[in-house]
């Protein structure tokens, strides 16, 4: 990587459930909110499948198991698309998993990002500006694809990075 560029390493939770979708409604410190997937950074050392139930643990409340991989996406985020300005290009590497909830309570996470999570019709999500992410997770999720990868989803109206 070179000077004004970050890689991340993250993995998202696809928990769909009675046609509802489990998304988590972030709000950073500065920038746009938006709903999202749960999921984020993978730690040094973590594996991703332990990080998507870490940060399910950590954003909603919930226990959950992971059911199946779903596929990865990468994308390039320009610095000037990021949700936090100021930031430099973004190179996100995404594991998608499919996840199902076993115990615990949801709840907002507690001096985090994410403000609540909400289980959602699978329909309504087109009405809500969202990350790409979550395009991407449900189209994982409907077709499974063998290869893992879908297409990117084009950025702009309420689908943001």
């Amino acid at each position: 990587m070179g000077p004004g560029t970050d890689l991340r390493l993250a993995a998202y939770a696809v928990c769909v459930e009675d046609g509802r979708v489990l998304l988590a409604h972030y709000v950073p410190a500065r920038g746009r909110s938006n709903w999202t997937l749960p999921g984020g950074r993978v730690e040094h050392a973590e594996d991703p499948s332990d990080a998507v139930l870490r940060e399910i643990a950590e954003e909603t409340g919930y226990d959950a198991v992971v059911e199946r991989l779903l596929g990865v996406d990468s994308r390039v985020v320009p610095a000037a698309e990021r949700t936090v300005p100021g930031r430099p290009e973004l190179h996100n590497v995404g594991v998608f998993y499919q996840v199902r909830i076993t115990g615990g309570r949801l709840r907002p996470e507690p001096d985090g990002t994410i403000a609540e999570s909400v289980w959602t019709p699978v329909p309504d999500v087109t009405r809500l500006r969202r990350s790409s992410l979550v395009d991407i997770g449900l189209t994982l999720a409907r077709t499974r694809p063998p290869t893992g990868h879908v297409a990117p989803v084009p950025v702009g109206g309420l689908i943001q990075h």
